[in-house]
């Protein structure tokens, strides 16, 4: 842990003046963002306006040698935004200009501390949509989106936030700025940073600038909702349904453990006697949209015991409402909720809906299982006595078998939470030893004393 000089606190007060904290509470508030079990506070919090005070800031560090974790909101599920070493706390939630939002160039511009709702509203109001779509959109930041390459319910049918970023501005530990990318959705000349810097949780430069691409509003999207004796059920219709033609907009899942939960905290009359329930969807013309819907419900048909079409916006919006509150559902039944991220391929999908529940089962922890289906996703999410050790341990226990399983089928620990302080342990697992040793010498490339967000990826 490194302790700040106090020149280097005076430093910083200098360039932002009342901007920068140091009270305890604000210190405290800032050690820890929406992951249980990690939290470190840092020794001052910082919070630039512009690019020219984040690299300021980063001067600063850097002539005395602070370390420095950059932070949005906060809301991510990985421990990438906890200090671990201490140091300055650069949030990211005062750069809040909307720069322009362009129908012509299907393009928005913005600061970090962007909400995703705020430039999705700015996006609509011409027509457009900013695709990633993550749980917690009205409160997460489009830089938080873009430092943990943040999914969502659209990950199916429009892919991730990589797939969006078209140019980024960005601050190098030694107050350097560069632009990688721009407005062209074709450009190949040189490495292609943007992606690299996409999903690098703060380990490699602060960014301060982003262009997003933007899509076309579809022009109609319909939904229903399918029940079935199990998981294993529902995994297998997902695979049927993806194998049947094109890929839907949404296909996202909810074992009983969950429906309970939602429907004991929502009260939206979802159905109580099933094993899971299957949320589909899609979007785009209305004729073919009501095809592909039929389609699914076809499908499901074979397994489901019940099946239900949304026949208006507001039973539609019902069933998404279901699916967006699994998290705080789940959390009025402990005082500690643990939420997971892993991927396996598809085909593997009922395999590993099976070892989950198998390995709460043995270890004796409640787990429901939600998550988006179709991309082979899930969100384990374990509630416990946080006031437990043996109940954490346990349920630590059951992750550990879990993310394992996961690589060994050919998936992965995190398909959209990144990696951050709480998935670093089993990185080698997934990448390797020899891809571990290249992300650490990339890590000494873009900082080589080492100063951005240390004890995350590259360290």
């Amino acid at each position: 842990m490194t302790e700040i000089p106090p020149a280097a606190i005076a430093d910083l007060q200098a360039l932002l003046g009342e901007r920068v904290l140091t009270e305890p509470g604000a210190l405290a508030a800032y050690g820890r963002d929406a992951t249980p079990l990690f939290r470190h506070a840092p020794d001052v919090v910082v919070q630039p306006l512009t690019t020219e005070e984040v690299a300021g800031v980063m001067r600063i560090a850097t002539r005395h040698r602070v370390p420095v974790t950059t932070r949005g909101a906060g809301t991510n599920l990985c421990a990438a935004t906890v200090p671990l070493s201490g140091g300055i706390v650069l949030s990211t939630t005062r750069m809040t200009a909307l720069t322009e939002v362009s129908r012509d160039e299907m393009l928005a511009v913005c600061q970090p501390g962007v909400t995703a709702g705020a430039l999705n509203r700015a996006a609509a109001a011409v027509g457009l949509v900013y695709v990633p779509d993550p749980g917690s959109k009205e409160a997460s930041t489009v830089g938080g989106n873009v430092a943990t390459c943040a999914g969502g319910l659209r990950g199916l049918k429009y892919g991730v936030t990589r797939q969006y970023v078209l140019g980024l501005e960005a601050v190098l530990p030694d107050g350097e700025v560069i632009r990688t990318g721009g407005r062209l959705v074709k450009d190949v000349a040189g490495y292609d940073l943007t992606r690299l810097l996409v999903g690098s949780e703060g380990t490699l430069a602060v960014i301060t600038e982003i262009t997003m691409a933007l899509v076309p509003n579809p022009a109609a999207a319909r939904y229903g909702v399918a029940y079935f004796e199990s998981m294993t059920d529902a995994s297998e219709a997902v695979r049927d349904i993806v194998a049947s033609g094109p890929a839907p907009a949404t296909l996202e899942f909810m074992d009983a453990v969950c429906v309970a939960a939602v429907e004991d905290f929502a009260h939206l009359g979802l159905r109580l006697d099933a094993g899971a329930l299957l949320l589909f969807g899609d979007d785009g013309e209305p004729d073919a949209v009501d095809r592909s819907v039929a389609r699914m419900a076809e499908v499901c048909g074979k397994r489901a015991t019940h099946i239900e079409l949304a026949e208006s916006v507001a039973a539609a919006e019902d069933l998404l409402a279901a699916r967006r509150c699994n998290l705080p559902a789940l959390a009025r039944s402990g005082s500690m909720t643990i939420l997971e991220d892993v991927t396996v391929p598809r085909p593997k999908l009922a395999e590993m809906v099976a070892f989950v529940a198998a390995t709460a089962e043995k270890h004796g922890v409640r787990i429901g299982t939600f998550g988006h289906a179709g991309d082979g996703n899930l969100h384990p999410t374990a509630v416990v006595d946080g006031d437990d050790p043996a109940a954490t341990a346990a349920a630590m226990a059951a992750f550990d078998e879990i993310f394992r399983h996961a690589v060994d089928l050919g998936g992965t620990i995190t398909g959209e939470h990144g990696v951050g302080a709480a998935k670093l342990p089993y990185l080698e697992h997934r990448l390797g030893p020899e891809q571990m040793a290249l992300l650490r010498r990339i890590k000494g490339a873009f900082d080589p004393l080492g100063l951005l967000n240390p004890g995350k990826l590259g360290s």
